[in-house]
């Protein structure tokens, strides 16, 4: 009976030849209005080498000596301290965790964690955290999230130097374009005192999905932003398109998008492969889960994800702490689930959103993701600066107790990878 019922759920490749019509057809204008926007840029091939070009770090670090020399100085030190190996190697790490029982322990690297962080809003944040790694033997992530305004990071000059950063210590970076529910898209809507209002549509209505792509392609173009994340199933779409036609887009997932269960992600899955190149790749480089998931959806997703040939195309990125306000109920850390899971699921990243539960209630300013919508010049002029500055310190502190914990289990992590090095 169970056999009878699967048979009923292949797709017949008639309904994939009528999806293909509505592709194919030059009346269909949203198709149409979409290609329009990528040819504002050029061709797939030319708009890629405008961004290689972009990203390239010599020119990077030029660009920021004409344009914002201020920041020079601490690149220059990043790269001398990381060519002096002056960062804990791994072998050195575990070492220091477990004394000698870490020379004879076989660590899971084929199952290794990704240390991940979020939100690293300010480039003069990761020299603060660089030193500090240094100061301590603790490890840099190897993975930055970030969520802050576009056009004033590019105002000054922190979008280009956080970049070269990121190049140059070996990390990945994602960056939150600015088409989103908080740019007025939705007239109904407020600014993030309203946040619970984008539940009815998470901020990219009408135009401002290809508004979207137009954004995205002038930040990919000019400063080789390639990685950015993506809130909406519409947006998720364009970004499936354009790496369809050539353009080497790669998006992660936000939590806002609500992949909840496993068929939600199941679905998300569905138009990763349905639009995958012909060499299998996919733009989808970061699904992250609600806070709502558990493990065993994750891990009935991850089969999924392993049929589809997308178990080390696709990383699961799940929230371990999350932000003490405006976001989920507290005390929220899913630390202890992570070890059970990391045994199991390979490529995961381990977010870490807020402080410690324990650490966050003693802070005189929380960690608070209503922060992230906030203009850095009104944190200045509050006061709050140094206060987002600890909020972040707590991440980092937060983002080593899960590399030990892991750590202490005989599981393995992916840190910054050009500055702790395999010996």
């Amino acid at each position: 009976m169970t056999e009878d019922l699967r048979s009923f759920l292949k797709i017949s490749l008639s309904k994939l030849e009528e999806i293909n019509a509505v592709f194919l057809d030059p009346e269909i204008q949203i198709v149409q209005q979409f290609l329009d926007v990528v040819q504002k840029y050029g061709t797939p091939e030319e708009i890629n080498r405008k961004a290689r070009k972009a990203s390239d770090l010599s020119y990077r670090l030029d660009w920021i000596r004409q344009k914002c020399p201020q920041y020079l100085e601490d690149l220059k030190w990043l790269e001398e301290q990381r060519d002096q190996k002056k960062f804990i190697s791994v072998k050195q790490y575990r070492r220091k965790i477990l004394g000698e029982k870490a020379e004879h322990l076989p660590f899971r690297e084929d199952h290794a964690v990704t240390l991940e962080i979020s939100a690293a809003q300010y480039f003069p944040w990761v020299i603060v955290i660089a030193h500090k790694a240094i100061a301590e033997q603790m490890l840099m992530p190897s993975r930055f999230i970030r969520v802050r305004k576009m056009r004033e990071q590019k105002e000054d000059g922190e979008l280009v130097a956080f970049a070269a950063a990121m190049q140059i210590i070996g990390a990945s970076y994602v960056e939150s374009l600015d088409t989103k529910g908080t740019d007025g898209s939705n007239i109904h809507l407020g600014g993030p005192e309203t946040i619970t209002g984008y539940f009815g549509g998470v901020g990219q209505p009408n135009e401002h999905a290809l508004q979207w792509v137009d954004e995205y392609l002038y930040y990919y173009t000019n400063y080789g932003v390639r990685q950015v994340l993506n809130l909406n199933s519409g947006t998720i779409l364009l970004g499936y398109l354009l790496h369809r036609i050539g353009i080497d887009i790669e998006f992660k997932i936000s939590v806002f998008v609500g992949n909840d269960n496993p068929y939600a992600a199941l679905w998300t899955l569905i138009g990763a492969k349905l639009f995958s190149r012909p060499d299998g790749s996919t733009p989808l480089v970061g699904l992250n889960w609600s806070n709502s998931v558990s493990n065993q959806t994750i891990e009935l997703t991850a089969q999924v994800r392993k049929k589809l040939n997308f178990e080390e195309r696709v990383r699961f990125e799940h929230h371990i702490t999350e932000a003490w306000k405006s976001i989920v109920c507290q005390p929220y850390n899913r630390r202890i689930e992570l070890i059970d899971l990391a045994q199991k699921v390979k490529n995961l990243s381990a977010k870490h959103e807020g402080g410690d539960p324990e650490v966050e209630m003693t802070r005189e300013h929380p960690s608070d993701i209503l922060d992230y919508f906030r203009e850095k010049s009104e944190i200045i002029a509050s006061g709050d600066w140094d206060h987002l500055l600890q909020n972040f310190l707590d991440k980092f502190e937060a983002t080593n107790r899960t590399a030990r914990a892991l750590t202490e289990n005989g599981l393995s992590f992916v840190a910054a990878q050009n500055l702790h090095y395999y010996e």
